[in-house]
């Protein structure tokens, strides 16, 4: 269990919740609800939206699942998706062939 706190993890995981708690909204459900859909107690998800405790990822992933939102969570992390990963990969890229060059 990650037991470093910070005030940009603390943030990262406010926001996270927020955003869970209104997805949740959006789509009309209790609490209650989603907790049964994601097959996780109450307790955890109130955690996870208020950004509090350590849930388990496969928890997380069950509730963004519940969402309808986790292969767009998931996918959000592919390097290949965001200008400063794709340039970190084409810098790795072309450090390899310089390397194979010499």
């Amino acid at each position: 269990m990650v037991t470093r706190q910070s005030p940009a993890r603390d943030r990262l995981l406010g926001e996270l919740g927020a955003n869970i708690e209104r997805w949740r909204k959006l789509q009309g459900l209790s609490a209650v609800q989603l907790a049964e859909r994601a097959h996780v107690t109450r307790d955890t998800l109130r955690a996870l939206e208020q950004g509090t405790g350590a849930p388990r990822i496969d928890s997380v992933l069950a509730v963004l699942a519940a969402l309808g939102i986790a292969n767009t969570v998931v996918q959000s992390t592919d390097p290949w998706r965001s200008n400063a990963g794709r340039a970190l990969m084409d810098e790795e890229v072309g450090v390899r062939h310089a390397a194979r060059g010499r």
